[in-house]
């Protein structure tokens, strides 16, 4: 069974910056797609940046620029760097796993495994 805990999310002020970390558990799968994805209430959940086991990465175009995903394998961590927040980035951020495909998909849909999620608040 796949785990994964999220930590490092929290409140800072527009323009900060803050780094998430997924740590992940209880799978051996040499190819897989791993991802950050985000709900803010009353929305959808969005997908923020996936990344591949070849470390390919696919970035939503709010976030492009601003937004740097990475993994340690050796740890099993996955990250999520945050720069120039905005007010508008404020939201539960999710880990997630795709176990079942080779390739990436940023939509969560396709993904397996989940997170608890880690609270992004940023104000203005």
């Amino acid at each position: 069974q796949v785990q994964l805990v999220e930590s490092g999310g929290g409140s800072v002020q527009s323009g900060g910056s803050l780094r998430l970390s997924c740590v992940a558990s209880g799978y051996t799968y040499s190819r897989f797609c791993m991802g950050w994805f985000r709900q803010a209430p009353g929305k959808e959940r969005e997908g923020v940046a996936v990344i591949d086991s070849d470390g390919r990465t696919l970035y939503a175009n709010s976030v492009k620029g601003r937004f740097t995903i990475s993994q340690d394998n050796a740890k099993n961590t996955l990250y999520l760097q945050m720069n120039s927040l905005k007010p508008e980035d404020t939201a539960m951020y999710y880990c997630a796993a795709d176990v079942s495909r080779g390739y990436c998909l940023i939509h969560p849909t396709v993904f397996d495994y989940w997170g608890q999620g880690t609270q992004v608040t940023v104000s203005s």
